[in-house]
């Protein structure tokens, strides 16, 4: 999927197609709060039977009350091709071998303290993260994750003005105050680059 089509549907252009993915995403989240996963993908892979044998069935039926030769009603998917390309596969791998790197350095670099300043920010990040970790469970996070990827562009289209304003005044603030730590405590001053 390219980002075009990402973007379109996380703003919601096509409402009928946004809506079965983050109905779709939510109600596959939050059957996993109740049950564990390998539940979860047989009862999909049941239902999804469940209907494609009725339906086959039904079609069948209809021929031969019809006397008519249509053939097999899934002919058309099951003569596609669905194998994956060795191109594709080597694209994505090469992807995520390069973000993967990317980001074992990054952490190499932050627990290494390379810059102090970079690994005070994570160390704080940690510490407030262990407190999101008692407070929520992963699943959670990812279902409250869903539901904002889904609201915040839109939301953010429709009063773009006033949310700016309030970030860049929010932003002015941490500036404010990163700047009064790093000049009082020695040894934090950002290098100049």
């Amino acid at each position: 999927m390219d980002a075009k089509r990402v973007v379109e549907l996380l703003y919601w252009r096509d409402v009928k197609t946004t809506g079965v993915v983050f109905g779709a995403a939510l109600l596959l989240l939050l059957s996993l709060t109740v049950c564990s996963i390998v539940s979860v993908c047989s009862y999909i892979g049941l239902a999804l039977l469940s209907v494609t044998i009725c339906f086959r069935i039904y079609k069948g039926i209809l021929q031969a009350i019809q006397k008519s030769d249509e053939g097999h009603p899934f002919k058309q998917y099951l003569d596609q091709e669905v194998a994956l390309s060795e191109d594709m596969v080597h694209k994505y791998s090469d992807m995520v071998l390069a973000k993967l790197n990317k980001t074992i350095g990054e952490l190499r670099r932050l627990f290494l303290v390379e810059d102090l300043v970079d690994s005070i920010k994570f160390a704080v990040l940690m510490w407030i993260l262990t407190y999101v970790g008692a407070l929520f469970n992963g699943l959670t996070l990812l279902i409250l994750g869903v539901i904002g990827v889904f609201s915040c562009p839109i939301v953010y289209e429709k009063h773009q003005a006033q949310i700016d304003h309030y970030l860049a005044l929010v932003n002015n603030q941490i500036k404010d105050i990163v700047g009064k730590i790093q000049a009082k405590v020695p040894g934090m001053k950002r290098k100049m680059e």
